[in-house]
Order: C-alpha cells, then structure tokens, then sequence
C-alpha cells in the first residue's frame, strides 16, 4: 500500500462532516430555493436521506475488499485495462471537481474578502497550502480535522443564535405550494453535489473497518444537518426571493446578526466556517487524485505527484509577477 499512514472511524467521521458541508453551506441554500422555492429545507433533507443510503452502497462495495481502495479494485473487478480507464475517468471527475472547488474559493475571496487582489493570487496560495497538507500525509490530515471540527460547531452555533431573533416563519409558508415534483429534483441536485463516492479511496485506511460503515452514516448525517439548518436560515432570515437572487445567501445572512448594535456584521463567522470546511474537502479531492494516479500507473510513491504540481504553480506565480514588472 502506498499510503502507510491510518486514520481512526473518528476521524474518518470528522472528515466526512467537513467535506459534507464544504461549499455546500454557502451555494447550496441558493441553488435549492431556485427549484423548491420556500421547500428547499425539505429538498435538503430529502437529498441527505439519498446520500445515507448511497453510503450503504459504498460501504457494501469497500467492504468486500477492505484492503484496497476503488482504483485498485477496479481493475481486479473489470480487468487490466478496463479497470485503469475507469479509474482515470473516476480520478478525472475528482480532479473537475477540486477546480471547481478552487474556484469558488477564488470567486468568493475576490468579490466579498479582497475585492483587489488578483484571483490567481488566492488560487495559489490556497493550493499551495493543500498540497503541502497532502503530502503529510492521510493521518495528519484527520489529526488536523479533530483540531478543527470544535472550532466549526462552535462558531455555526453563534451564527444560528444570533440569527434566531430575526426568524420569520410566514418565510416557508405555504409548504409544498408548487407540489412534490420540484421538491424531488432540488434533492436530486442536491444529492448530486455530495460526492461522497470519494470516501471509496480512503476507506482501506481506517484502522477499525468494521466501525467504518457507522462512522461514514454519521458523518454525512451530522454534515447534513449542518446543510439543513442554514438552508431553513436562509429562507426563514431572508426570504425565498433574496435566497433565489444571491449567489451566496448564507454569507449575506451573516450580515443580519446585530446584537444591540454592537454585534455587527459578523460574516467573518461564516467565512471561517466555510474556508475551514472547503480546506478539507479540497485536500480529500486532491489526496484521492495523487493516490489514484500512483495506483493506476504504480508509481511507488503518491507524494511526488502533488509536490510538482506544486512546483509549477510557483513557476506560473514566477511568470505572472514578471508580467506585472514588465508593465
């Protein structure tokens, strides 16, 4: 096995919670009430019900070989090659992914953070700071989430708090007012942004397998959970209308806390909940490509594979920083 590190059913859980909510807390409320309109809490609960049942899957399918991750299974299951084509298109899927997650980072640091820095800027730093969590290794990476995972609770529980003053329940009336049909989609595409199929590569490395099924339930319930409250916030705060028209309705629900007019403007809370989350749901994304590629093309080692990348995003900062001395 390349990666010798193990991660407890804990951590394994924790690392499921953080990548549940990653950049689902922040588009997520939007994205539902475009559908289900005032019903995007159902849709929401309905789309974790699916993903519940969809780890019972993975976990029936990990189970049956525990000592091998999903692009290694792969080819014993389809044969040599049959098997690395799926697992190129799997590592694919996950490396579209890790940009669109980059992405968003970029997008949402340049437009409400730091308007005037270069979005190249934040993708490289952020990056940056992934791969060297990458290349420490699985089990550094679960420590750092047990650090983490209080920190988040804690500062979503201030942001529920504050907020609850302002709730205004005629927001979610009247339930089911456009019928079950754009309820059952908004959950399919919310399903859809889970991907928790991810965990297929990490499952080998718990050091407790049996204890692996109920960690990764657990994990996508109480991540869920997370979705769910700031999804009801959203349109019980703001309305259905101004969840529908921003890009970003949690963020700017952030903005209504004010606590005797000394509490004020508190979105810092949700930002650090969110780059917190999206850091580890990133590095999940970008551990399971080096892995899977070291796995389908055996390589010896997954670290070498992040840390060129690495190197030339420094080489493309190079490159850009001499452009701007040229002007």
């Amino acid at each position: 096995m390349l990666e010798k590190g193990k991660i407890s059913a804990r951590q394994y859980t924790v690392l499921v919670i953080l990548y549940t909510i990653g950049t689902s807390i922040l588009i997520v409320p939007s994205s539902l009430a475009t559908v289900a309109k005032q019903d995007g809490w159902i849709a929401s609960i309905l789309g974790i019900g699916a993903g519940l049942l969809s780890v019972l899957l993975y976990h029936a399918l990990g189970n049956r070989f525990p000592n091998m991750t999903l692009a290694e299974y792969s080819e014993r299951i389809l044969g040599k090659w049959l098997g690395k084509t799926v697992s190129l298109l799997f590592i694919s899927f996950i490396f579209l992914l890790a940009s669109f997650l980059l992405r968003v980072v970029g997008n949402f640091m340049t437009t409400h953070i730091m308007p005037e820095t270069p979005i190249e800027v934040v993708h490289i730093v952020f990056i940056s700071v992934v791969i060297l969590a990458v290349r420490l290794g699985l089990e550094n990476i679960g420590r750092a989430s047990e650090i983490f995972l209080p920190w988040v609770i804690i500062l979503f529980l201030l942001l529920v708090g504050f907020l609850s003053p302002k709730i205004k329940i005629d927001n979610i009336q009247p339930v089911l007012e456009g019928g079950i049909k754009p309820v059952v989609l908004a959950a399919f595409y919310f399903f859809s942004l889970q991907e928790l199929v991810v965990f297929l590569m990490l499952f080998p490395y718990v050091n407790r397998t049996k204890k692996a099924r109920n960690a990764f339930l657990a994990g996508t319930w109480i991540g869920g959970i997370f979705v769910i409250i700031t999804t009801v916030m959203s349109t019980l705060v703001l309305g259905t209308d101004f969840t529908v028209r921003n890009m970003y309705p949690s963020y700017t629900l952030a903005k209504q806390i004010n606590v005797g007019n000394f509490l004020q403007r508190a979105e810092a809370i949700l930002a650090v909940i969110w780059l917190i989350t999206i850091f580890f749901k990133l590095a999940v994304c970008f551990y399971v490509i080096a892995l899977g590629l070291a796995q389908t093309l055996k390589l010896k080692d997954y670290r070498p594979a992040p840390f060129n990348i690495m190197r030339k995003s420094s080489l493309l900062r190079r490159r850009i920083e001499r452009k701007r001395a040229s002007f």
